[in-house]
């Protein structure tokens, strides 16, 4: 059975808890950091705050994203996904669907609920 030791997942997924300090929406899924903070961005909060790995159920490790209660709306079009970014570095460090798109408009907020970002055990 393949395993991997919880300090391998913790050290890919620390950088989110250390380096990550904005979390965009976005009209569509960000491939690079530019797409992510500018090309198809429709807001955004640097209020982000990303808790140390954990375990994940069902195996592996995982971050927790805290809930987003201040986001400020920048464009308008439909916001399907997110991506949270290092600035400091000009870095994607992660993307994903939101759970369910919406329809914004520049000028208004966005919350977002908390969720976890996790990498599962080996197979």
């Amino acid at each position: 059975m393949a395993t991997l030791n919880d300090r391998v997942f913790d050290s890919g997924l620390s950088v989110l808890d250390t380096e990550a300090n904005k979390i965009v929406v976005t009209s569509q899924e960000a491939t690079t950091f530019t797409n992510a903070n500018a090309t198809y961005a429709l807001g955004n909060s640097t209020s982000l705050s990303i808790g140390a790995p954990a375990d994940r159920s069902g195996g592996g490790r995982e971050v927790t994203v805290a809930a987003i209660t201040d986001g400020s709306i920048t464009g308008t079009g439909t916001a399907t996904h997110y991506a949270i970014v290092d600035t400091t570095n000009s870095r994607l460090l992660a993307t994903s669907t939101l759970s369910a798109s919406q329809s914004v408009t520049s000028g208004n907020t966005f919350t977002l609920a908390s969720f976890t970002i996790g990498i599962p055990d080996p197979a």
